[in-house]
C-alpha cells in the first residue's frame, strides 16, 4: 500500500480546504473525519484529488509514512484532547502532530511536555486566512521544536500564502506555545480592527445617513491608499451586497456579535502581563454589550442621548471625512502597536526570543490583518532593532502627530451626537496616556499608601516610603 505524505483529522470547512491546498502541491493526503458521512462526501466531491479516506483512527494512522505528519484541524479544546488520546497508542517514535486549531497556548505547552515524554513531537501552529486562506494560502505560525519545524517546512511553505515577491508567509516562532501565542495576539488585533471599521462605518450611517454604496466608495477610495487591508475590502464587498428582495443585506443582520474566546484569551494575558491592550478589549466588551440587545431596546425607551439633531451634517463633509480617514488609520496604528508590545513583553517574560519582524512579514499575506501598514512596522524594525515600541519610529511618530487632531475631533463630534465609539475612544486614551510625562498615578499611590499602607516612590529620593497621612 502507498504510504501518504500528510494526513488531516478534523474535515470541517478549514480542515477541508487545507487538505486540498496540500494536494494540490503534489502530496497525498489521508482524510479522517469523526462523520463519516462527511468523509463519504469529501471523496465523492472529489473524485481525481489524491485524498484518501480513513475511517478508523488505526488505519488512518498506519497508512502514512514514518515519521508520520498528522495535522490537527479540529475544536480547540476537549476535542483537540479527545483526538490525542485516540492517536496516541498508535503513534511512534519521531512521529509528528500539528495543531492547527485556535487553541490556547498554554493547552499547547501542556501537551507538548506529554507528548515529549514518548518522543513523539508537537507542533501548535497558528493559522490565519479563513476559508480563502486555507484553501490558497494561510498565513502559518508554527511553534515548537525548531528542528521539527524544519522537518515539515517544505510542506508548510508550499501551501502558504505567498508575498509578491514569492516569500512564503510561514516562519519559525519560537519554542513551545508560542505560536498559538502570536495567532492569539492576531486575533485580538483583528478583533480591534473590526470594531474601529465598525465605528467609522457607523458614523456615517447615522450622522451623515450615507447609504451603504456611498460609504462603500468611500472605503473603496480609502483602501487604494495607507489604509490598503483586507479587512477594509470585505468591508467594501459586505456593504453592496443584496438579499433576495435586493435591499441591501447587511441592514438585516441583527447586531449582535458573537466571539469564540481568542480575544478574550488575549485580555486575560495583556492583565497577567501587565500590558494595556485597551482596543481590543474595549471592542470585546462592545460584543458583550452587544448581546444585552432586550435590555438596550428597553433603556432605548428611557435614556435620553444628545439634544443635538444627528441629522445635521459639519460644515465641509469632504474635510470631516478625510478626518475620519485620518482617524481610523491612527486607531489601526495604535491597536498593531498594542498586539505587538504585548508579544514583545510575552517574549522576554516567557524567554521565547520572538522576532517580531519576521513575524510582521508572515502577515503580509494570507491572513485576516494583513495590510499596508505592516510594510511600515517591518521597516521599523529594521531600522532599529533594538526598539521597544515601533510606535516610537520616525513613520509613526510622523503620523500620530500629524492625524492625532482629527481623531480627537472625530470622537467629539461622536460623542456630542451620542454615537457609542468605544474603540476610537480607547485609542486616543491610549496615545494620551502614552505620550504623557507625569500622570496621576501619583495619587493612586498616596491613596493606596493611605488606607493599606502599599508604600511609594518619591521623585527626590530613592527606596520606599510611607506616611501616617491622618496625623
Amino acid at each position: 500500500m502507498l504510504k501518504k505524505q500528510v494526513g488531516i483529522i478534523g474535515m470541517a470547512i478549514m480542515g477541508f480546504n487545507l487538505s486540498l491546498n496540500i494536494e494540490k502541491h503534489g502530496y497525498n493526503v489521508s482524510i479522517f473525519n469523526r462523520s463519516r458521512e462527511k468523509t463519504d462526501k469529501i471523496i465523492f466531491e472529489n473524485p481525481k484529488k489524491k485524498l484518501f479516506p480513513y475511517y478508523t483512527i488505526q488505519e488512518f494512522v498506519f497508512s502514512l509514512q514514518n515519521p508520520r505528519f498528522i495535522i490537527l484541524m479540529v475544536q480547540a479544546g476537549k476535542v483537540t484532547d479527545y483526538f490525542l488520546d485516540l492517536l496516541e497508542p498508535f503513534l511512534e517514535e519521531k512521529d509528528i502532530i500539528m495543531d492547527g486549531g485556535n487553541s490556547f497556548y498554554k493547552d499547547t505547552i501542556r501537551r507538548e511536555k506529554k507528548l515529549l515524554k514518548k518522543n513523539i513531537n508537537y507542533i501548535g501552529a497558528g493559522i490565519s486566512g479563513g476559508e480563502e486562506g486555507a484553501l490558497n494560502g494561510p498565513a502559518i505560525m508554527p511553534g515548537g521544536k525548531k528542528y521539527i519545524y524544519e522537518f515539515i517546512s517544505p510542506v508548510l511553505k508550499k501551501i502558504a500564502a505567498k508575498t509578491s515577491k514569492g516569500e512564503a508567509c510561514v516562519t519559525y516562532i519560537g519554542p513551545n506555545g508560542s505560536g498559538h501565542y502570536v495567532k492569539m495576539i492576531h486575533n485580538a488585533i483583528e478583533y480591534a480592527n473590526m470594531q474601529l471599521i465598525s465605528e467609522i462605518y457607523f458614523l456615517f450611517k447615522k450622522i451623515f445617513n450615507f447609504n451603504n454604496n456611498y460609504i462603500a466608495n468611500i472605503f473603496t477610495k480609502w483602501n487604494q491608499g495607507e489604509l490598503n487591508s483586507y479587512l477594509l475590502k470585505i468591508t467594501c464587498n459586505i456593504l453592496v451586497k443584496k438579499d433576495e428582495k435586493n435591499d441591501f443585506l447587511l441592514d438585516k443582520i441583527l447586531d449582535i456579535a458573537d466571539n469564540k474566546g481568542t480575544g478574550k484569551w488575549a485580555i486575560h494575558e495583556a492583565l497577567d502581563l501587565n500590558e494595556p491592550l485597551t482596543i481590543a478589549t474595549e471592542s470585546i466588551f462592545s460584543r458583550y454589550i452587544s448581546v444585552l440587545k432586550k435590555e438596550r431596546i428597553q433603556a432605548s425607551k428611557i435614556f435620553f442621548g444628545t439634544k443635538k439633531t444627528i441629522k445635521k451634517y459639519p460644515k465641509n463633509i469632504k474635510v470631516y471625512i478625510e478626518k475620519m480617514r485620518k482617524a481610523l488609520y491612527l486607531s489601526i496604528i495604535i491597536s498593531y502597536t498594542q498586539g505587538f508590545s504585548q508579544l514583545r513583553n510575552a517574549s522576554n517574560t516567557k524567554k521565547w526570543n520572538l522576532n517580531c519582524k519576521k513575524i510582521a512579514k508572515i502577515f503580509r499575506k494570507g491572513c485576516i490583518i494583513q495590510a499596508k501598514i505592516l510594510k511600515e512596522i517591518i521597516n521599523s524594525y529594521e531600522n532599529n532593532i533594538k526598539t521597544t515600541n515601533f510606535f516610537l519610529e520616525p513613520y509613526f511618530k510622523n503620523i500620530s502627530n500629524t492625524y492625532q487632531q482629527s481623531l480627537r475631533d472625530v470622537i467629539i463630534y461622536a460623542i456630542q451626537h451620542g454615537i457609542p465609539i468605544p474603540a476610537l475612544s480607547s485609542a486616543i486614551n491610549y496615545y494620551d496616556n502614552y505620550r504623557t510625562k507625569f500622570l496621576p498615578s501619583n495619587l493612586i499611590q498616596a491613596q493606596r499608601d493611605y488606607f493599606g499602607s502599599h508604600y511609594y516612590q518619591r521623585i527626590d529620593k530613592s527606596g520606599n516610603f510611607h506616611t501616617k497621612w491622618a496625623e
